[in-house]
């Protein structure tokens, strides 16, 4: 995908520490003169995570929860010149018992998931349609097929990341720009340390590893792991009393 621009590539990590988005760019096959930005609030780890990729990495200051850094961070990493590929990777996971106890937790988690993508893909977006090419990768989530009681908060947050990632898809068609729509299931890493494995789980290096190859593919969207797809249909099936029974 990076290796025929006639140029060296250029690629943006929002949320620069995230294990996913990080296991996305080591699975890339991209020359070694391609540029990474990695965009993010802590410098030292956003520096030491670009140490350990094998392309020329710089680092961009990015506060999800700051409506003027959501703007400043497209309007840096495209100006100095196009990028190709945006990878939105920035979240958060709180536990649903701790958003009960303090609803501003809720809300600053449906920020970091939800509102801060919408910004920044938006803009992100006009600037890629301009250049007639670029993909931009939203990291969605099993968990917005179906809200569950465990986690409500963190699967409407998904939902709205899902539908909006759907939207610009289509409002992009025909531009030279497309979005590649991924959801994983339960990824087993920092997110998710102290949780029970979920069945169809999956590590941050195989959900790298499928990213990387839908992109070579020109897919527009991907399961990891692939069985995920048709679960996913059988859980809108689950009668709703069943469902409500469910731990997880």
């Amino acid at each position: 995908m990076l290796e025929n621009l006639g140029r060296p590539g250029r690629v943006l990590l929002l949320g620069g520490t995230s294990e996913i988005g990080l296991a996305i760019l080591a699975a890339l096959r991209a020359p070694a003169d391609t540029q990474v930005l990695l965009a993010g609030r802590d410098e030292q780890r956003l520096e030491a995570a670009g140490k350990d990729l094998p392309f020329r990495c710089a680092v961009l200051p990015f506060d999800a929860l700051s409506a003027a850094s959501q703007r400043s961070v497209i309007d840096r990493a495209f100006a100095d010149g196009p990028v190709d590929v945006v990878i939105a990777a920035t979240g958060v996971l709180t536990p649903q018992e701790e958003l009960d106890r303090d609803p501003a937790l809720a809300a600053r988690m449906i920020d970091a998931n939800f509102t801060s993508h919408v910004t920044t893909l938006l803009a992100a977006a006009g600037r890629l349609r301009r250049q007639g090419s670029g993909t931009i990768v939203v990291l969605s989530s099993v968990a917005a097929v179906r809200p569950r009681k465990a986690n409500y908060v963190y699967g409407a947050a998904k939902a709205g990341l899902d539908a909006f990632a759907r939207g610009l898809a289509d409002a992009l068609a025909g531009t030279g720009v497309r979005v590649l729509l991924v959801r994983p299931g339960f990824v087993i890493g920092r997110m998710t340390a102290g949780m029970p494995a979920a069945p169809l789980s999956s590590t941050p290096a195989q959900v790298g590893t499928a990213v990387a190859a839908a992109l070579e593919s020109r897919a527009s969207r991907v399961w990891v792991p692939r069985a995920l797809g048709p679960a996913a249909l059988a859980l809108r099936l689950v009668p709703r009393p069943l469902w409500r029974r469910m731990r997880r």
